[in-house]
């Protein structure tokens, strides 16, 4: 009678090799239970915002568009034009430079019973007619409280920014020097020597003593061709 030797050898090696497969099987029924509860939060997940749109369905109901309503569209809005910033700058020292206070204006003025001043070629009844208030005054600059060069930067703005809108008009309120040492005006000959100096300015005369008598002049504008359709006074 013969036996299997190999029988005893073969029972180790299946033996053994069971125990070598045991982590391995370990490994994948974990990887399967991750993997199922992965399954099972995704599903949940999707439960939950399949009942929460429900929700909110039940709770608006079904949205109707007025009768009678037409569609609206919406514009899109335009953004503000970008400020010149550096343009102002560059105006405004342009301003302080034009605008000199070594200009001599006494021997332009026209000094009867009130200080009046004219262009040449403008005639005196154009003089007259201001200080009868034949133009209404459309706008006013008061200069209290400035320094001369501040005074002297919102004068040359205010002028400028006048006759590009088309005004005619203006007075300029520059005070009589009540408040000032020796009761004498500051900005008083200083502004008369400004204006002379705005090619804009035609003439002007000392204010009425209703409009500010001389603590004010009121000036008058040439007509700015670009405002044609404005009709200018007369």
């Amino acid at each position: 009678m013969r036996y299997n030797r190999r029988q005893p050898m073969n029972a180790a090696l299946t033996a053994r090799s069971l125990s070598e497969l045991q982590p391995l099987r370990r490994a994948l029924q974990e990887r399967a239970a991750r993997q199922a509860a992965l399954e099972q939060q995704r599903r949940e997940a999707e439960r939950r915002a399949r009942a929460e749109r429900h929700l909110f369905q039940d709770a608006v109901g079904a949205v109707q568009p007025l009768k009678g309503q037409q569609p609206r569209h919406w514009p899109t809005p335009v953004p503000p034009e970008p400020l010149p910033v550096q343009r102002q700058l560059d105006e405004a020292r342009v301003l302080r430079e034009s605008l000199s206070d070594e200009f001599d204006v006494t021997t332009l003025l026209d000094v009867d019973d009130q200080l009046s001043f004219r262009r040449p070629g403008i005639g005196p009844d154009v003089t007259c007619r201001l200080r009868a208030g034949h133009w209404s005054i459309q706008r006013q600059l008061d200069l209290h409280g400035l320094r001369v060069d501040e005074a002297r930067e919102a004068l040359g703005q205010f002028i400028r920014l006048a006759h590009r809108t088309g005004l005619r008009c203006v007075r300029v309120v520059h005070g009589k020097g009540l408040g000032s040492p020796g009761r004498t005006p500051v900005l008083k000959g200083r502004v008369q020597a400004w204006l002379v100096q705005k090619k804009e300015v035609l003439a002007f005369v000392q204010a009425r003593p209703a409009d500010g008598g001389a603590g004010a002049l009121v000036v008058l504008l040439s007509p700015n061709p670009r405002r044609t359709e404005k009709k200018p006074p007369d």
